[in-house]
């Protein structure tokens, strides 16, 4: 009997999880049909003819613009255009680029490993430094360690991103010239190096934070009743701050989800910065230019990211805190 109940709580955690990823993917799922409507609507809602907006300036003969209408499907209904284009992207048919002439699935597949590089490198940096940072001004609330920490908190979210970028660049690729002034790179270590200024760029905003957030989380369990017995009890005070830590961690958790969706979404100044080929450039580029299926698609693909993103969080709060497991078995 007794080694059944081992058993029967796995399977009622498992049943738990089973059930919170499904309330979460159909509410993810929902949201982003929601979006793919908002996308697709704003685009065609535009100002202008979207024929125009595709051939630009060019001289244009009746031939030409039937051509158009007829690979973008713009004599067919609305709802018949929006339906064949998100029947396109759950396939993985992104349509062609009017601009580069390619398809858009392989004009984001050439960028987005730059941009992903990116992304996870600021975040590591951001989590590597924000967090042990925001921990030891918690410990030492009221010191000196505590007010510098907080005022270059200040400085890191108050400095805007290409402000931040252009001092490092004059500084660590002008005037000491340790660091490439633009590009990506010939691939491998070359490409990290040229990729650790902008990480920084990014970094800095979003590690200021995660440090407010891994200060406040870390304050308030200090001040409660279990850190106090702790040390009453005399368990040393390393080991009461990784308990502490480990309550606060679903703050910290959300804190560092925001910041990650943030990166997701806000490389553009970055990338623009240090001309890097990623997909911020591109949705900027394909921005001016009115390139239609690249900025739906794209807009779309940055959708989706942030919401696999808010799930992978809902997965981690539940994980982490028992008392969200104990309530999901309960109902």
């Amino acid at each position: 009997m007794t080694q059944q109940l081992p058993v029967r709580a796995r399977a009622s955690r498992y049943r738990s999880v089973g059930r919170l990823l499904t309330v979460r993917v159909l509410g993810m799922l929902a949201v982003l049909l929601v979006l793919s409507i908002v996308i697709f609507s704003l685009m065609h809602l535009a100002p202008g003819d979207i024929v125009k907006n595709l051939l630009g300036n060019r001289p244009s003969s009746p031939e030409a613009v039937a051509a158009i209408r007829e690979q973008y499907n713009l004599d067919d209904p609305v709802w018949l255009q929006y339906l064949k284009w998100l029947g396109g992207f759950v396939t993985g048919d992104l349509g062609q680029s009017i601009r580069l002439q390619v398809p858009v699935a392989d004009a984001i597949g050439q960028r987005v490993g730059i941009t992903m590089a990116l992304c996870g490198l600021a975040f590591l940096v951001a989590l590597i430094v924000a967090v042990p940072l925001g921990v030891h001004s918690a410990v030492r609330a009221g010191g000196w360690a505590d007010r510098t920490a907080n005022s270059l908190a200040v400085v890191g979210l108050s400095a805007p991103t290409f402000a931040v970028g252009l001092l490092l660049l004059y500084v660590f690729a002008y005037y000491i010239r340790v660091f490439p002034v633009y590009g990506a790179g010939s691939g491998g270590l070359d490409t990290l190096r040229h990729l650790v200024l902008p990480a920084v760029t990014l970094a800095l905003g979003l590690g200021a934070i995660v440090v407010k957030l891994t200060r406040t989380a870390m304050l308030r369990e200090f001040e409660t009743d279990y850190v106090t017995s702790a040390r009453a009890r005399g368990i040393p005070e390393s080991q009461v701050r990784r308990i502490a830590l480990r309550n606060a961690a679903i703050p910290i958790v959300t804190g560092a989800s925001l910041v990650l969706t943030f990166l997701v979404g806000g490389t553009v100044l970055a990338e623009t910065t240090y001309a890097l080929p990623g997909l911020g450039t591109l949705l900027q580029d394909s921005v001016l230019f009115k390139d239609i299926a690249v900025v739906q698609s794209l807009t779309l693909l940055v959708a989706v990211a942030i919401a696999v993103i808010a799930l992978l969080a809902d997965l981690a709060y539940f994980l982490l805190d028992p008392r969200i497991r104990r309530n999901e078995a309960r109902t």
